[in-house]
C-alpha cells in the first residue's frame, strides 16, 4: 500500500532560521504579539509568545488564552499585525 506524499517543508538556510529566531526572541523579550507564518497550515497563528521551549524547538504561543505548540522548524515567516 503507498503512502500518501506529503509535501516537504521547504528548507531555509541558517541564516533565514536565525533570523527567525532573533524575531522570535525579541518578540518574547517585549512581550509583542506577532503572527506566524506556519508550514502546513492555512492559518496564522496570532498571539504572544508563552515560552520558547529548545528541548522541545517549539514555540508555545498564547492565543487569546489557548495555547499553541508551533514547531520552531516550521515557522516561515515573524510578522507584527498591522491593526
Amino acid at each position: 500500500m503507498a503512502k500518501a506524499k506529503v509535501a516537504k517543508r521547504p528548507t531555509r538556510d541558517e541564516f533565514v532560521l536565525e533570523e527567525i529566531g532573533n524575531q522570535l526572541s525579541e518578540a518574547k523579550m517585549e512581550n509583542s504579539e506577532i503572527v506566524l507564518t506556519v508550514w502546513g497550515r492555512e492559518e496564522t497563528v496570532r498571539g504572544t509568545i508563552a515560552t520558547m521551549d529548545s528541548r522541545t524547538g517549539r514555540v508555545h504561543m498564547d492565543c487569546k488564552g489557548e495555547l499553541d505548540k508551533v514547531p520552531f522548524m516550521d515557522i516561515m515567516k515573524v510578522e507584527y499585525p498591522r491593526d
